[in-house]
């Protein structure tokens, strides 16, 4: 890292009120998952023989991962270790935090997860849906202090994009250690819950060994605007409108279905809601008191087509342009309740996640094919993200004057802008650790600390019904057959002589498309009969005359082609 131009710090701290720990035992931080990407966030803390793992999230695969579903973090590391975890503890409910449990949590029987109310609740689904019985769901709120071994665990209040964000401290043996989870600072919270800067404060005036901070928007300068604006940008589009409104933002972000809700009625608008996660979410968050309205405004899904346009807000999924949610099927007019019509208004109140614009883009453009008005993120700002910009991760910084730092949750362009950050605050460059997932950060109590060996945490692949079964080679195989198809060759053998029974048969899918006149079909054909005519001594030797087959064909088909398709060879003996 490059020096910094103001000095560090040298104040005095006071000591941490914390059991000595012995000088050869590291406090160990350990990410398996949300370092160098966004997504799959799970750090593991481990003192002794004692482990506590803050959240356990997923992470969508890219359009190179054909056919996964999910991405989830490589827990080898801890099932090796499965008898010193004692806990779960969740930051906030978002999937890239919590999305993981289902599929993790079942190598842990008995360990409990820590979370809390909005994301019990939410989580509370999970447990039901994929039968989760064996792990006690407890309560875990700002301002608690719970006892889990040698660690003390200290929720405190941060502002998010869903209700009940927080970020933990851990007091441990080697010293305290803060970890942000994601976050801003918003001082005007639509739930009026603000950031507990007090806390914070407090941690950094008894001494921070390390702190673990959100690198989400480290690249962006200044503040990242209050939730409230996009309540006031709601109103002011709403306003002049005639038409029927919908609104497209996540399931989770609940302060901004709030905010629909609060336009919605300043204009006389009932609203309904459509799609799977928003309804499911949109009940559990007014059963905890997190949404209020008038009940007589909330229009049944099936009762949307009855009520007159100029009178409704639809509020529904699909601001990344996910292929089955509620707004790709109204693009589509593939949806059940809501057919797009000229005069609707469609506002997605989100900005695609990188790797999704391809899906954004073709939703938007299938919207206005089908006459709606489409107010989206490049158009008009309907959307303020939920992390902290650069001048407020320079003030976590500054109330928290940690020792040691460790930039997290962002790709690693990012991590390196929050540790020039770090560094212009006062942290000395060696105590900036920009690491990649799998690499351990030990810290010691006499304030020191070292990069560790790293420890298994890649990728595990999810499809369908199957966890960790699809793996590199498989993947690879995929690429192969999706850019270059497959070519089989079915060749009938005399078990006897080795002599070809009649004429082997080719088959190919996504290769070009080949009739038996072709000339590149017949000189393979006649490949494949030469290959098998000189076997060498060998003559029944099927695996040898498979592979003749396949380096003879592969080699031809590149010398026409150019390409690589995969090459089956097929041999019957009879």
């Amino acid at each position: 890292m490059p020096k910094a131009s103001k000095p560090a710090r040298t104040q005095p701290r006071p000591a941490q009120p914390q059991v000595r720990a012995a000088d050869d035992i590291p406090l160990r931080v350990i990410p398996l998952g949300g370092v160098g990407e966004i997504g799959k966030n799970m750090y593991v803390f481990e003192y002794g023989d004692d482990i506590v793992v803050i959240d356990c999230g997923l992470m969508f695969p890219d359009e190179e991962m054909f056919g996964i579903d999910l991405v989830i973090p490589d827990v080898t590391y801890l099932r090796e270790r499965r008898d010193n975890v004692r806990a779960f503890l969740i930051t906030h409910a978002h999937e890239d935090h919590v999305g993981g449990l289902p599929y993790i949590l079942p190598e842990f029987p008995g360990v409990p997860v820590y979370a809390s109310t909005l994301a019990r609740g939410l989580l509370g689904n999970k447990v039901k849906e994929h039968k989760l019985h064996n792990n006690p769901l407890r309560s875990l709120e700002p301002g608690d202090e719970l006892v889990i071994g040698p660690f003390t665990v200290m929720p405190f209040r941060v502002g998010h994009s869903i209700p009940d964000a927080m970020g933990i401290a851990l007091r441990t043996p080697a010293g305290t250690v803060v970890h942000t989870g994601d976050f801003k600072f918003d001082h005007t919270p639509v739930d009026g819950k603000m950031s507990d800067f007090a806390i914070l404060a407090r941690l950094g005036e008894e001494g921070v060994t390390c702190l673990l901070s959100d690198s989400t928007r480290a690249e962006n300068p200044g503040y990242t605007p209050s939730e409230r604006t996009v309540g006031e940008a709601f109103r002011e589009i709403m306003e002049p409108l005639e038409g029927r409104v919908i609104v497209a933002t996540f399931a989770s972000n609940i302060a901004r279905i709030q905010q629909v809700l609060d336009a919605a009625a300043a204009f006389g608008r009932k609203v309904a809601v459509a799609g799977r996660s928003m309804e499911q979410n949109f009940r559990i968050a007014t059963d905890l008191g997190y949404l209020t309205y008038e009940p007589g405004m909330i229009v049944a899904k099936d009762r949307i087509g009855e009520t007159p346009g100029n009178q409704l807000v639809v509020v529904t999924t699909g601001s990344q342009g996910e292929p089955m949610s509620g707004l790709a099927r109204m693009a589509n007019r593939d949806h059940r309740y809501v057919e797009i019509e000229p005069g609707d208004t469609v506002i997605v109140s989100a900005s695609p996640i990188p790797g999704n614009e391809e899906y954004v883009a073709r939703t938007i453009d299938n919207l206005f094919k089908a006459g709606a008005n489409v107010i989206y993120h490049a158009i008009r700002h309907a959307h303020v993200s939920g992390h902290a910009s650069q001048e407020e991760l320079k003030l976590m910084l500054n109330l928290t004057r940690p020792k040691h730092f460790i930039p997290m949750h962002g790709e690693f362009r990012m991590q390196v802008q929050h540790g020039r950050l770090a560094i212009e605050t006062g942290v000395l460059p060696e105590d900036v650790f920009i690491i990649e997932n799998g690499t351990p950060i030990e810290l010691f109590a006499d304030g020191s600390a070292r990069r560790g060996q790293p420890v298994p945490a890649g990728y595990v692949f999810v499809d369908g019904l199957s966890v960790g079964d699809v793996g590199e080679v498989v993947l690879r195989d995929r690429r192969a057959l999706a850019n270059d198809g497959m070519f089989m060759v079915v060749v009938t053998v005399d078990k006897q002589t080795g002599n070809v029974i009649g004429s082997p048969e080719i088959i190919t899918r996504g290769f070009v498309h080949l009739n038996e006149q072709d000339p590149i079909m017949a000189e393979a054909v006649a490949r494949i009969v030469a290959a098998i005519e000189n076997p060498g001594e060998h003559i029944s030797e099927v695996a040898l005359l498979k592979s003749q087959i396949k380096d003879g064909v592969s080699r031809y088909l590149y010398e026409q082609t150019k390409r690589r398709p995969m090459v089956f060879p097929v041999v019957v003996e009879v």
